[in-house]
């Protein structure tokens, strides 16, 4: 029988740290705990010393040191150390500080009551008490809601409340600093300040910013490693200032600049710089950071076999250079017995030929005015055979482009070498210490098995590498842009290797992870790895990055949402530059949302002295100005005597803000009326009355108090006649016994108390009309005729001009024949062809002779009729068919004629085209100035460019604005020598030839006037009559009835030519052509003139007339139409 006995025996191990303690301060018994636990075999014993002395207690197991009811907490501040020991060694921690303190109370205060005016800046100070652990602070009103903090109310790093400047909305009786403790869990809330704000007329001026802190123009900062430093700019001034130029991570309201850890590269200079419209100022840093001592390199645990000489390194570093000091379980090295194998040199402790004796922890401790480092390193010298500890035959899986680790672990005293020189030819491939084999960047030629082998002995394990196909994204989130409220889409397409069937795509949003919501919410994530945003805010726009995760590798894709939104209302509105009529508006802008301001649009709510009570609903907010989106301030001109609110709305690509808030009302002085009203004319429908009236002016305009209308008047026929005087309040003003339809200059002048407007212009004006008139018959023939005045003819032209492609404005002239007093006008218009439904516009103002239509299609051509209006009824149309003008192109095809001293331009315009207003510029070829013509009308399709210098190179330009739109280069003609006749005036032939001609026509005048007069004694007059009386036959040819007889008709060429004396005989026919008119008294105003004069807004037949096809206005009526007319 043979019994086999099998002994397990543990490893031994030396103590190794597990929990150490750190500083801290202990505001009560439970605080205090010191943490000192480590592992070993056999299990280690624990001791502690407090300020150089040990203490009584040894601990088992382990070392943690609370607090002894029966010792006060105060007997517990000072200095600790611990130390865990074993067979095998000991081990020891760093030092650390307790601090012991009281809880912090806070004694009872009376509210603090504190008072500023606008616009001054105040600090509202908190002052906790004093501890170790600085408290948090926290600004709260009475409901422990926090305040509101903005660029221009910030909390101070010393917790203190910074107003940059005060605003009425301040004024409250509720701030409330509260400090919370961490480390003794409470919270102090000192008494609330009481803050007044006070109204200043000073808000308006602005103040310059400056520093609330720091002081002076420069700063120190020291800082250790790794520790957080925050510098601080915190400015003060009107407006509030923008601090910018700080070059770091900013925090609060960029009022921060924080280092999260710094570190020595962080050293250097810094500048805050804080501006506002009023000016600037700025502050430097410099920072100097050092470091306690700490480890470049850990030191590690070591095994060695006896005879073998080792090196322990205590790699530390730190600002100033820290000393290196050695300890053996604890025990300084100094305190040692001496050991010739054992030297230290440049802090490096050498061991020759260790010894079995030499196991033991050795303590490195790396020291500076900062601190110091301390490690455990144990060293083992033991003598064991070689083992492989990495299990055999494992697969290793990697995907392409990665990195990969197969393990061979050895142990055995002395260290095991593995064999891999085949392998490191490969500069991808290199062997750890501890027998691992590295191989970077890993390609699909690089699976198959590899095999571990110790040197000198027959010991091998072996590894498969599989090489899996690289994880890519086929179609990547893009940078969107998306308009607040709509929904944006972001795509993540990824291709795997098919082994790896299960992958997972996680979605981030500015590198955090957003997580599965549930539908209600605004994420939707789609089976294709899509990310749907519903309804994004601003708060959306982030980066957004999609991670496609497999087992072996992971990759990421990033994009962007942009959101844009309208802008934010601006804010701190203040007036400057006040003078009597002008000041500055400045404003302080808002948010853009991503997308910039492209203008600000000025409001104003304008009244006039005395009316600011009025219902608010009269005095409405109006545009007032527009100002570029680049600028923050604008020089308003205002109206005297009036009462001024301004408020800003901001505009970008999507649109308007909400307005800002109102200023502060202005008030402008008074002055005299810079203008009279217009439409002065006479409005008398009664016989023997003068009425005059006009179109009052906007009350802006009265300029101040007392304001009147000055009305001034006189016969017309009188000249010299003294102007009578008569004021009113508002229009009409009534003048009696003036005669029947006598013509009067009349003038109206604005007037207040400051005194009268500029000298008005006279207008003629009429008393009222009776129905009885005398028509005045030509050259002393009168004839009494009672006349009832029909209806009036049409309007005596009718022209467009269209200042958008949806809206048109109609311009007339009153009738030819007005027929009476008019009395207004029916505007009339269709879209398309005659059938299609009639819109109508009543004009009760008979001195209106223009109109807008708005809302048109631009695609469309309307028919447009205007009817003029009497007491008689209304007369028939005037109709003309026209369009809109589209948006068209500056002209750019251009024709150059050259002349001697000009060049004749010429250019197609579009049909319906817009002007385009613009200049031409030339300059000769010697590179003289720039002549700059006319604004010139681009659909007039011409322009001659003259007062150039004959057989001279010219440089031709087309400008619109700052644009310059062609060029080209031409040469005038060169000049031609010629005779220069005799003047005109020496010619005396010709002179003799015009004077006999004029005696000739003269003669035969009088010869065709003494002829006509015979003609009275025909029986025909007693015809006319009867025609006239009995209305039986229309005339033909503007004849007098069947005044035409057989005896005209036989006589052939008479001595008058083609007068047709008897016959033919209307006053049209003298002069070739004569247009005969009457004023409404029946007075002669005809003139031999040939055709009347084209009514105004008729002279262009170019392209800017919406309708090229307008007809010539109708000539004045001959006096046989006049006679004609039905009673």
């Amino acid at each position: 029988c043979v019994c086999v006995c099998v002994c397990v025996c543990p490893v031994s191990q030396p103590p190794v740290l597990t929990s150490v303690p750190s500083s801290f301060t202990a505001f009560s018994p439970m605080d205090m705990k010191l943490p000192c636990e480590a592992s070993g075999n056999p299990t280690p014993t624990f001791r502690w010393v407090k300020d150089g002395q040990e203490l009584d207690s040894e601990f088992v197991g382990s070392g943690t040191l609370t607090a002894d009811v029966n010792k006060p907490l105060e007997w517990y501040a000072g200095f600790y150390r611990c130390y865990a020991s074993n067979a095998l060694g000991t081990a020891m921690t760093e030092r650390v500080h307790v601090i012991v303190e009281p809880q912090p109370v806070l004694l009872k205060k009376q509210i603090v009551h504190k008072e500023a005016h606008e616009g001054e800046s105040i600090v509202l100070s908190c002052n906790p008490p004093k501890s170790s652990t600085p408290p948090h602070i926290h600004w709260m009103d009475t409901r422990m809601f926090h305040i509101k903090q903005s660029s221009r109310v910030t909390t101070g790093v010393d917790g203190n409340l910074y107003f940059a400047n005060v605003v009425k909305s301040d004024s409250r009786d509720d701030y409330t600093c509260h400090a919370q403790y961490m480390a003794a869990s409470t919270i102090l809330a000192e008494a609330p300040v009481n803050l007044t704000v006070l109204p200043s007329n000073n808000v308006v001026h602005g103040k310059k910013p400056h520093f609330f802190h720091p002081s002076g123009s420069h700063s120190a900062v020291s800082a250790l490693r790794g520790q957080t430093v925050t510098l601080e700019c915190i400015p003060r001034g009107l407006r509030t200032a923008q601090v910018m130029s700080w070059g770091g991570e900013v925090e609060n309201y960029d009022r921060w600049l924080t280092f999260i850890s710094i570190t020595p590269n962080d050293d250097g200079e810094y500048e805050c710089r804080a501006s506002n419209s009023h000016g600037s100022t700025s502050h430097s840093f410099t920072v100097t950071v050092e470091a306690a001592p700490y480890w470049v390199k850990e030191p590690q645990n070591l095994q060695y076999a006896p005879g073998e000489t080792v090196r322990l390194d205590c790699p530390a570093d730190g600002i100033p250079t820290p000393t290196v000091s050695w300890s053996i379980n604890g025990e300084p090295l100094s305190e040692v017995d001496e050991e010739p194998r054992r030297t230290v040199s440049n802090q490096v402790l050498i061991l020759q030929d260790v010894r079995f004796s030499d196991t033991a922890v050795y303590q490195c401790q790396a020291s500076n005015v900062h601190g110091s480092a301390l490690a455990n390193v144990f060293l083992f010298v033991v003598e064991l055979p070689p083992q492989i500890l990495s299990s055999d035959g494992v697969v290793y899986e990697v995907s392409e482009g990665g990195n990969v680790q197969m393990f061979c672990q050895s142990f055995g005293s002395p260290r095991p070498h593995i064999d891999a020189a085949p392998l490191l030819s490969d500069p991808r491939v290199s062997l750890l210490t501890d027998g691992t084999l590295e191989l970077s960047n890993v390609s699909r030629s690089d699976s198959g098995i590899y095999t571990c082998s110790v040197t000198n002995s027959n010991l091998s394990i072996t590894a498969n590498l599989e090489v899996f196909e690289r994880t890519t994204i086929l179609q990547r989130p893009l940078e969107v842009r998306v308009r607040r409220g709509s929904s944006a889409m972001l795509d993540c397409s990824a291709s795997t290797d098919p082994r790896l069937r299960d992958y997972q795509v996680v979605w981030r949003k500015d590198g955090h992870k957003i997580q599965d919501y549930t539908p209600k919410d605004r994420y939707t994530f789609f089976k294709n790895n899509t990310l749907k945003v519903s309804d994004v805010q601003v708060e959306d726009t982030a980066q957004y990055s999609c991670d496609v995760i497999t087992r072996l590798d992971h990759t990421k894709a990033t994009g962007s949402i942009t959101v844009i939104a309208p802008p934010e209302p601006p804010s701190l509105l203040s007036l400057s530059n006040v003078e009597d009529w002008s000041l500055t508006l400045s404003w302080e802008p808002g948010p853009t949302h991503n997308s910039p301001t492209t203008e600000f649009i000025v409001e104003a709510r304008e009244q006039q002295h005395g009316q600011e009570g009025e219902e608010e609903g009269r005095w409405k907010w109006a545009e007032f100005w527009r100002v570029p989106g680049d600028f923050d301030h604008t020089q308003l001109a205002l109206h005297p005597y009036c009462s001024y609110r301004f408020r800003v709305i901001a505009v970008n690509q999507v649109g308007r803000s909400h307005p800002s808030d109102a200023s502060d009302l202005h008030r402008t002085p008074p002055a005299v009326p810079k203008i009279n009203p217009s439409g002065v004319r006479s409005n008398s429908t009664e016989p023997g009355t003068l009425i005059i009236t006009w179109d009052e002016l906007d009350k802006r305009s009265h300029n101040g108090p007392g304001f009147e209308y000055k009305v001034l008047y006189r016969e017309a026929d009188s000249p010299t006649t003294e102007w009578n005087v008569g004021s009113a309040k508002s229009p009409p003003f009534m003048v009696n016994n003036t005669g029947t339809y006598t013509p009067f200059e009349v003038m109206v002048q604005a007037v207040n108390a400051i005194g009268q407007g500029p000298k008005p212009q006279p207008e003629i004006g009429h008393s009222g009309e009776d129905i009885v008139v005398l028509l005045l018959l030509l050259l002393f023939i009168y004839l009494l005729t009672v006349v009832v005045f029909p209806a009036p003819g049409p309007p005596a032209s009718l022209s467009f001009d269209s200042p958008s492609e949806t809206s048109l404005i109609l311009f007339w002239t009153p009738p030819a024949e007005p027929n009476g007093v008019l009395l207004g006008y029916v505007v009339q218009y269709q879209q398309g062809d005659p059938g299609q439904d009639t819109r109508h516009q009543m004009i009760s103002d008979p001195s209106v002779t223009h109109m807008e239509l708005d809302s048109l299609d631009s695609s469309s051509h309307y028919i447009f009729k205007v009817i003029a209006r009497t007491a008689a009824g209304d007369g028939p149309p005037i109709t003309r068919r026209g369009a809109t003008l589209l948006d068209g192109v500056p002209p750019s095809n251009i024709s150059i004629n050259s002349g001697n001293t000009f060049f004749n331009l010429s250019w197609v315009p579009g049909e319906r085209d817009r002007n385009h207003a613009h200049v031409f510029l030339g300059t000769d070829w010697s590179g003289g100035d720039w002549k700059h013509s006319e604004e010139v009308n681009s659909t007039q399709g011409f322009y001659i460019l003259s007062g150039l210098k004959p057989g001279s190179r010219y440089r031709l330009m087309v400008a619109h604005g700052n644009v310059t739109l062609w060029t080209r280069e031409a040469q005038t003609i060169g000049p031609v020598p010629w005779e220069v006749p005799g003047s005109f005036a020496a010619q005396g032939w010709l002179i003799g030839l015009i004077s006999a001609i004029v005696l000739l026509i003269l003669i035969l005048l009088i010869l065709c006037l003494i002829k006509r007069s015979k003609g009275g004694k025909y029986a025909v007059k007693d015809k006319e009559e009867k025609e006239v009386d009995s209305e039986a036959r229309p005339m033909k040819d503007e004849t007098f009835g069947e005044y035409r007889s057989k005896r005209s008709d036989s006589q052939g060429a008479s001595l008058c030519g083609h007068s047709k004396l008897g016959s033919d005989d209307s006053l049209a026919e003298y002069g070739d052509s004569v247009d005969i008119q009457f004023n409404e008294d029946g007075s002669f105003i005809g003139q031999y003139s040939g055709r009347g004069p084209v009514a105004h807004g008729n002279e262009s037949s170019g392209p800017a007339s919406p309708d090229n096809a307008v007809p010539p206005p109708p000539i004045a009526p001959s006096m046989s139409s006049i006679l004609n007319r039905p009673s």
